[in-house]
């Protein structure tokens, strides 16, 4: 049995628009490129289980109202909801052809569970975010939990992520990494596995 496990940003949704990352900021009085910088600084830190408060505080250098932070974290959901239909489309032919497939994602809790109510994911019945898992990828051990909550082998895991380090993360873990391009080549790659 072979498990296909995709990446979320950038596999099955498309890059966050820059446009939307400066809405962000300017929903809440910030400077978008201070804003994009703290964004990214502690997004690692975010993924990993830091509460929305404490990031999106720490994002703006100051303390963040909870209204404000409501406001963030439903753009900030809706900014990572642009799917990428190729890979979408591919996704679905696995699920319609019974294939084993879940997805790991570097994404907080809040973001998880805003992803869960998009159709597409929710057809996937194995989500692992690494908020609810407490770690991160490219670190060797989300794959081992993730292995271990399909009751896998990390041999029977094929993984795909648009981060080079992910992929290789995956690989010292002991499964088939493949860096994502585009949905063509992923279906090339997959059908030559079977």
């Amino acid at each position: 049995m072979t498990w296909i496990v995709f990446d979320y940003g950038g596999v099955l949704s498309l890059p966050q628009p820059e446009s939307d990352a400066e809405a962000m900021a300017r929903a809440v009085g910030a400077e978008p490129e201070a804003f994009k910088r703290g964004y990214w600084e502690h997004r690692l830190e975010f993924d990993r289980g830091l509460s929305p408060h404490a990031y999106w505080s720490a994002v703006l250098g100051r303390p963040a109202s909870h209204t404000e932070v409501a406001r963030l974290v439903a753009r900030d959901v809706a900014s990572w909801a642009y799917p990428n239909e190729g890979t979408v489309a591919l996704l679905g032919e696995l699920l319609a052809a019974g294939r084993d497939v879940a997805m790991l994602s570097n994404a907080p809790v809040c973001v998880g569970e805003g992803l869960d109510e998009l159709p597409w994911i929710a057809a996937i019945g194995h989500r692992f975010y690494s908020g609810r898992m407490g770690l991160v990828k490219p670190d060797r051990e989300i794959y081992e939990e993730l292995a271990r909550g399909l009751g896998a082998d990390p041999s029977e895991v094929v993984f795909i992520d648009d981060r080079q380090e992910n992929v290789e993360g995956a690989e010292r873990a002991g499964m088939t990494g493949v860096r994502f391009t585009d949905a063509a080549a992923l279906r090339e790659i997959l059908s030559a596995t079977g």
